[in-house]
């Protein structure tokens, strides 16, 4: 069942440790037909050099498993919650990449300090509030975790921001596609090192001029965009 979209989650869970996203057996992807309202994501705690395509494990918008042998990713409630929250997206990516982890746990956004930065987010990489002991101990810590999550974009575009800073946790990141929630993961990766770098060298380093950023963001997204081919 769904052998295609079980072949685009696997793909994307194996770019994780190629990318240098991944250690151990954090972090995983999923993607989505919204078609059939279903997902496959990575089974849990499955090193990356064992993985199959077919154990990706098909979940649908209930939570309920459709298919597949292996328990899915602890992570899988956090996910659904994203895809319910943010129509748009087709795919999810969760890593512990080291530099936008920093972030995370430091509880800081990623200033947006110059162009690389402005060509995947229309401003800072925003950061949640703080999980509260209920949420954490509550029974639905994954589930909260999406929760804190949409409630961070109450006013922001998930697709002018297409990734957040889980405070104290990690990086998500999604896209219209998993393969797209990839690249964006990595994007985040390179620009909190970037930042980090940029804020040894200056620590007073103002952000992004707003000509630039709308010039960066606006040449690849939007109904302006030339960036790229047709």
């Amino acid at each position: 069942m769904l052998t295609e979209l079980k072949r685009e989650a696997y793909e994307a869970n194996l770019a994780l440790p190629q990318h240098g996203l991944i250690n151990l057996t954090f972090g995983n992807a999923s993607a989505i037909d919204r078609a059939k309202g279903i997902f496959a994501i990575k089974p849990s705690g499955v090193a990356y050099a064992e993985l199959r395509p077919q154990d990706m494990v098909l979940v649908d918008l209930d939570g309920k498993i459709v298919e597949g042998r292996l328990n899915p990713s602890s992570d899988t409630p956090t996910h659904r919650r994203l895809f319910l929250a943010f129509r748009e997206i087709g795919g999810v990516v969760h890593t512990h990449s080291s530099h936008a982890t920093a972030f995370a746990q430091a509880g800081r956004e990623i200033p947006i300090f110059g162009t690389t930065h402005a060509d995947y987010f229309y401003g800072n990489i925003p950061v949640t509030r703080k999980m509260t002991a209920q949420e954490i101990g509550g029974g639905a810590y994954e589930w909260e975790t999406g929760n804190v999550i949409v409630q961070r974009f109450a006013k922001l575009d998930p697709l002018d921001s297409p990734g957040v800073l889980v405070n104290r946790h990690a990086p998500f990141t999604w896209g219209k596609t998993v393969a797209k929630a990839v690249e964006v993961a990595v994007a985040v990766e390179c620009i909190a090192h970037l930042a980090l770098m940029s804020l040894a060298l200056e620590p007073r380093l103002k952000t992004i001029e707003p000509t630039l950023l709308n010039k960066h963001f606006k040449r690849k997204h939007g109904p302006g965009a030339y960036y790229g081919q047709k």
